[in-house]
């Protein structure tokens, strides 16, 4: 089982993002699971969602304790003193975040995690670029299905394609699309002989 949490603020799609990659799991024929973390709604405030994809049956409902990937949609959020906790030794972490990810105070994070693990993607450039909102959801998407190959790019973008019509969905896509070659080209950087099979 691959588990995930989502980290952001209201209004920047963490709960939405959590249930297009489930669909995507499902269009792939897996099972999946997401849900969100209840607490304040209001805009700006904290959220956490949550993410579990299996080739078998999901019988868990609790929060996602001990995570295999983390994706922090707000910077931000990286001075919480628990945002790293249960993240498993060879998991990954993708910020949104236009900076390295040791220029963002977690050097120690990133040298202890295997290298390529911990990344940025700049989703909301990218957001603005081809939707025009700073709504890094959909980028984060793409950059999350490059970083881990947990569900492929197409897979992706169809889920997108269920969750906003026209325009818009097309919109969306494009930014995944560009957030997948961004992260995929950073872990070419990092490992020559980069897993482009997780992309078929």
């Amino acid at each position: 089982m691959f588990q995930m949490r989502f980290h952001g603020r209201g209004g920047q799609g963490v709960v939405t993002a959590a249930e297009m990659i489930s669909v995507a799991a499902f269009i792939e024929g897996k099972h999946a699971q997401a849900f969100p973390s209840f607490g304040s709604e209001r805009m700006g405030a904290p959220v956490v969602s949550f993410c579990r994809i299996s080739e078998r049956k999901i019988r868990l409902r609790d929060p996602v304790f001990e995570a295999d990937a983390l994706v922090i949609q707000d910077p931000t959020l990286l001075q919480s003193s628990d945002i790293f906790k249960g993240l498993k030794d060879e998991g990954y972490v993708l910020i949104n975040s236009s900076r390295e990810a040791v220029d963002l105070g977690i050097k120690h994070v990133v040298e202890k995690m295997p290298r390529g693990h911990v990344l940025t993607v700049p989703a909301t450039d990218l957001a603005l670029k081809h939707i025009g909102r700073p709504l890094p959801n959909t980028a984060m998407l793409g950059g999350l299905a490059a970083i881990t190959g947990i569900v492929r790019m197409d897979s992706i973008a169809r889920a997108i394609g269920e969750t906003f019509a026209g325009a818009v969905g097309q919109a969306n896509t494009a930014a995944a699309t560009e957030a997948y070659a961004y992260v995929a080209g950073k872990q070419r950087a990092f490992n020559p002989v980069y897993r482009e099979a997780i992309a078929c």
